[in-house]
């Protein structure tokens, strides 16, 4: 996957597949289905924990954008009332024959099927950085579903300091905006603070920030840490597990691939 800075708007583009609904038809289906469901749900789960700490149980609840629907497993399995949308057909189509009991179907974040002021939280997970464009008209659609004094969670890949860093000593190749190159777009890491200043401006208030994943953002921007992280970061035995959470936790300031922002609909 190349990657380009984009010296305007303080970003990195990633340039590999063009991430649309058939790529991710493509991407789910190489997966092992069944595996992509946890058995357990950790007490220490981030999802879990912030929407408990905002909503009550009942809630209802969105994500937008949900791929196979790991997270509307867990939220509904926590006692929230969740419906998932994503316009991956096929995915969605898998979805219903393996797990009927899951609320998923077809729709576009761009163009809810749902009527105003209709959720008490919109779950977003690495979503609004699939649009070279913009996700103006995603936020449009989240402002006009949710409900006053609900809550916005969206997380997505971010300039942290570690990118920054990279970017200032031109590290990066700069993006010159070339039409090959847009034709296959995967995705940006942004800048946060533009992203809490375009929420803020339709009277989202930000109440919390985290950062996830410090040793993704690791592994993936200092080349000869690559091999040892990486397999730290796909070890499933609890010693590989811990040791990731502690790396991560060291390091999630500084490296942390994606971020969570929690915004309370005003």
């Amino acid at each position: 996957m190349k990657r380009f800075y984009d010296k305007k708007n303080n970003r990195l583009i990633y340039i590999d597949k063009a991430s649309n609904s058939n790529f991710w038809d493509k991407h789910w289906s190489e997966n092992s289905f069944e595996k992509m469901y946890p058995l357990f749900i950790s007490p220490f789960d981030y999802v879990i924990n912030n929407s408990k700490k905002y909503l009550s149980p009942g809630s209802k609840i969105i994500e937008g954008g949900c791929g196979i629907g790991q997270q509307v497993f867990k939220l509904q399995n926590t006692g929230f009332d969740v419906v998932g949308i994503d316009y991956a057909k096929k995915t969605i189509a898998l979805v219903n024959k393996f797990k009927p009991q899951l609320n998923v179907k077809i729709g576009d974040v761009r163009k809810l099927d749902f009527s105003d002021n209709y959720f008490n939280g919109y779950w977003s997970f690495g979503v609004i950085e699939h649009f070279y464009n913009g996700y103006d008209r995603i936020l449009s659609e989240m402002k006009r579903v949710i409900k006053q004094d609900g809550y916005l969670f969206v997380t997505f890949p971010h300039m942290n300091k570690l990118r920054k860093i990279k970017a200032s000593r031109n590290k990066y190749a700069l993006w010159k905006n070339n039409e090959t190159d847009k034709k296959k777009f995967y995705q940006l890491a942004l800048n946060h603070k533009q992203v809490i200043s375009d929420f803020e401006k339709l009277d989202f208030k930000l109440i919390k920030k985290q950062h996830l994943s410090g040793i993704k953002g690791l592994k993936d921007e200092i080349v000869f840490l690559k091999n040892p992280l990486q397999k730290i970061f796909d070890s499933s035995n609890f010693f590989g597990i811990a040791l990731s959470k502690i790396i991560s936790f060291i390091f999630n300031k500084f490296s942390s691939h994606s971020i969570l922002l929690v915004f309370k609909n005003q």
